[in-house]
C-alpha cells in the first residue's frame, strides 16, 4: 500500500492571503491533520539563523559532563530544566527512551499573575548566550502556533481566537532533545522515542539534525517524515483530539534508532499547551448522533498532570 501524501502548506497564504486563500489554507491544514496527522509548513517566517544558533548553543549544553547537567535536574517533574538520559518512557511502556532533554517554558516578568502556576525557567551558567536565543525562538514558535490555531478555528467556524486564546501566556514547552549515538550498553529493547501521542494541542518541529521520525498512518503503517531546512512539521496532540471529539485524532509517532551511520540526533519540538486553568471542553459541532461526546471536561493542567504521571516524569 502506497504511503499517503503529507501536505506541504505555505503559511503566507494564511497570514497575507485574501479571504479565499485563508479559507483554503484552513481547509488544507485540517484535512492534513485528519488524513495523516502531520503537515509540513513553509513560509512561517522563523529566521533560519535563529534556528541554527539555537542548535549550536543546545549542542554546547548537551556536551557538558553529566554531573554538570544534573545540577539542573528534577524541577517539578521535569517541566523545566534538564531531564537525564533514559528517564522518560512512552505511555504504557517501562523501558526508558534513549534521549536526554531540556525544557523551556514561558518566561514571565516579575509580579505576573501566572508566576505561581508555572515553574521558573532554569538557565545554565555554562552557556550564557542560551537564554536570550531560546526565549526569542520560543516567541517565534508561539507566533506560528497562534496562526495555525486561528486557521483551525476558521475550519470549525469558531470565533478567530477560540484556540489561540487558550495559549495566551500558556504552558507551552520548548523541548530540546539530544539522542546520543547508540552504544552496546544501551537496553536492546529501547529506541530513541517509543511510539506515543503528544499531550498538547499541536506540536511544531523545526528541521532536526538527522532522520528517524516516523508517523503511524491511519492504515497502520509506519511512514518516515522529515522536515527539510526551512520547514516545520506540525502535528495534532491529545488535547486537540479531546476538544474535537476525535474529529482530529492525535497522531501516533516515534523516533527510531539509526540503521546506517550511528550519529547523534538533535531536535527542538515546541509543544503548544493552553494555560493551566483552561477548560478542555468538546466543541458542540463535533458532537453528533454518529459521534457522541467521548470525554468529560477537564482543565489543561489536570490533563497534563495525568499524562506526566503516565510517562514517568511525575511519581504519584
Amino acid at each position: 500500500m502506497a504511503n499517503p501524501i503529507i501536505r506541504t502548506l505555505n503559511l503566507k497564504h494564511f497570514t497575507y492571503g485574501n479571504s479565499e486563500q485563508r479559507a483554503a489554507f484552513a481547509e488544507e491544514f485540517a484535512a492534513g491533520l485528519k488524513e495523516t496527522g502531520f503537515i509540513i509548513l513553509e513560509g512561517h517566517g522563523v529566521d533560519p539563523k535563529l534556528i541554527d544558533k539555537n542548535y549550536e548553543l543546545w549542542k554546547q549544553l548537551f556536551s557538558l559532563d553529566t554531573e554538570t547537567k544534573k545540577q539542573y535536574e528534577g524541577i517539578n517533574g521535569g517541566q523545566r530544566g534538564y531531564t537525564g538520559f533514559g528517564k522518560e518512557h512512552a505511555k504504557n511502556r517501562t523501558v526508558g527512551d534513549l534521549k536526554e532533554f531540556w525544557h523551556v517554558g514561558q518566561e514571565l516578568p516579575e509580579g505576573h499573575a501566572l508566576l505561581s502556576q508555572y515553574s521558573a525557567n532554569i538557565w545554565p551558567n555554562e552557556v550564557p548566550e542560551l537564554k536570550q536565543n531560546a526565549v526569542n525562538f520560543y516567541r517565534e514558535l508561539e507566533r506560528v502556533a497562534r496562526n495555525m490555531l486561528e486557521a483551525l478555528a476558521m475550519h470549525f467556524d469558531l470565533r478567530p481566537n477560540f484556540f489561540s486564546d487558550m495559549i495566551h501566556e500558556g504552558n507551552s514547552i520548548l523541548r530540546t532533545i539530544h539522542y546520543p549515538p547508540l552504544e552496546e550498553s544501551m537496553d536492546p529493547n529501547a529506541i530513541r522515542a517509543a511510539e506515543h501521542e503528544d499531550i498538547n494541542l499541536i506540536t511544531l518541529l523545526v528541521e532536526s539534525t538527522a532522520s528517524g521520525l516516523e508517523l503511524l498512518t491511519r492504515e497502520g503503517e509506519w511512514m518516515p517524515v522529515k522536515a527539510e531546512p526551512g520547514q516545520i512539521i506540525v502535528d495534532a496532540g491529545d488535547m486537540l483530539s479531546r476538544i474535537t471529539n476525535e474529529v482530529i485524532p492525535a497522531t501516533t509517532h516515534r523516533v527510531v534508532n539509526p540503521e546506517g551511520e550511528n550519529t547523534a540526533r538533535y531536535s527542538m519540538p515546541f509543544f503548544v499547551h493552553p494555560y493551566s486553568t483552561c477548560l478542555l471542553e468538546t466543541i458542540p459541532s463535533c458532537i453528533s448522533e454518529n459521534n457522541p461526546e467521548k470525554y468529560p471536561a477537564i482543565t489543561a493542567g489536570g490533563f497534563l498532570y495525568e499524562r506526566l504521571v503516565e510517562i514517568g516524569l511525575i511519581k504519584k
